[in-house]
């Protein structure tokens, strides 16, 4: 049996079924830089970049390289001595993030960095309510699900973590409405990416931080998706210059090649360790194999300014895009993002469904977001060339007149 009919047959039928709808029924077989080979032999352009995890690209030399040194040395930590690989992350980390943030949880996960933050913030405070955003995405483990306000993730699973609060995103009037006596923590992304590439008014994120201090409640960015330059700044909230009080990283700072998550924050919230230095662990977090996949990756975003070129990128790709839908009104509804974290919102999902494959055939890959269907992220890796960037727009605008022609048709 095919490895995709095993896929089907083992792991996710669901999914499998969504895929051979847009047409990407296909078996992966190698990578490299910004493009993806599948086992048919058909060469694909990458512009999803695993959801903004290959900032890098495939198989960066110098993290994979990385990776090999520490697998000959010693993959996995025993745990009861330290290791000095994930030490000099945290230090690093330390020097990375912005002002006030010392002290690191490693974890495996976007998730798993969440779930550290929302225990921290309600262990330090010693308060139970979490405020998040309409349209926010934390991750799907329990507490970073809590925090995620869609009902199809949402409702299967109830009761949910109690003491959640949701207001709108970009709402800083609300978001004090919602503040009381009992609020620990407020968790913002700094462009919202399963949301739909939502960027806040400007000011918002300094209004957050504005709030949260003087109500004494600590802030929590979730960089995630944001984090490590894909904006064109190394941390999306860089571009407001607020300093949080938590941060959460995780995607792209494996460099594309190990999973790891993190979260940082303040001295003192991190104080609870003294006390009881297990109260929130994880066996894998910050494995010596992650550790220096970071710390490369760390390495390379500031050797070669990849922020920068991010946002050089993607001031083309956004020219690109905006004469797409200039172009083309009827199908593409708005053009928005930062940096290398763009998103094309169409008139209706099935439209951006039928776009993505048929952008899948052209040999570009994207997808929608997870709690917008109607836009089409555009997350290529950052060291994206503008030939590339050239390719992907003339594979999407004959994927939009595949796409206009083929509702034509269906209308009449």
């Amino acid at each position: 049996m095919d490895p995709f009919a095993l896929f089907e047959k083992h792991i996710n039928p669901g999914l499998a079924g969504l895929l051979r709808f847009t047409g990407l029924d296909r078996v992966e077989s190698h990578a490299e830089g910004v493009y993806v080979w599948d086992t048919t032999g058909k060469r694909y352009l990458d512009f999803l970049g695993l959801y903004g995890t290959l900032n890098l690209g495939h198989r960066h030399p110098k993290v994979v390289e990385a990776v090999k040194r520490q697998l000959d040395r010693m993959p996995m930590s025993v745990r009861v001595l330290v290791s000095e690989p994930t030490a000099r992350l945290a230090e690093k980390l330390a020097e990375i993030t912005p002002e006030g943030l010392e002290m690191v949880f490693f974890g495996n996960s976007g998730a798993e960095a969440v779930e550290a933050a929302f225990k921290l913030a309600r262990i330090y405070t010693g308060k139970p309510e979490v405020i998040t955003t309409q349209g926010g995405f934390h991750g799907k483990t329990l507490g970073a699900l809590s925090l995620t306000p869609k009902p199809e993730y949402q409702d299967p699973v109830r009761p949910l973590v109690p003491g959640v609060k949701v207001v709108p995103y970009g709402d800083a009037r609300a978001l004090e409405e919602a503040i009381t006596s009992e609020t620990a923590a407020v968790i913002v992304e700094p462009i919202q990416g399963e949301g739909g590439i939502r960027v806040p008014p400007e000011g918002y994120l300094r209004e957050v931080r504005r709030i949260t201090r003087e109500r004494g409640v600590l802030m929590i960015a979730d960089e995630v998706q944001t984090g490590l330059g894909r904006t064109g700044r190394l941390w999306g909230v860089d571009w407001e210059e607020v300093a949080p009080d938590l941060l959460t990283s995780a995607k792209a700072l494996g460099g594309g090649v190990m999973p790891i998550g993190v979260a940082v924050g303040r001295r003192e919230i991190f104080e609870v360790f003294k006390r009881n230095p297990l109260v929130h662990s994880s066996t894998f977090g910050g494995n010596p194999l992650a550790a220096a996949a970071a710390l490369a990756a760390i390495q390379v975003t500031l050797e070669e300014d990849l922020p920068a070129r991010a946002l050089y990128m993607g001031r083309l790709l956004m020219e690109g895009l905006q004469a797409l839908a200039r172009a083309y009104p009827d199908l593409i509804q708005e053009v928005r993002g930062r940096g290398l974290m763009l998103g094309l919102e169409f008139v209706d999902a099935d439209v951006g469904a039928l776009c993505v494959a048929e952008l899948a055939e052209r040999g570009v890959l994207t997808a929608f977001g997870l709690n917008n269907p109607k836009v089409v992220r555009l997350e290529p890796p950052l060291i994206v060339e503008e030939e590339h960037i050239n390719q992907a727009l003339e594979a999407l605008e004959g994927a939009l007149q595949a796409t206009r022609k083929a509702f034509e048709g269906i209308l009449g």
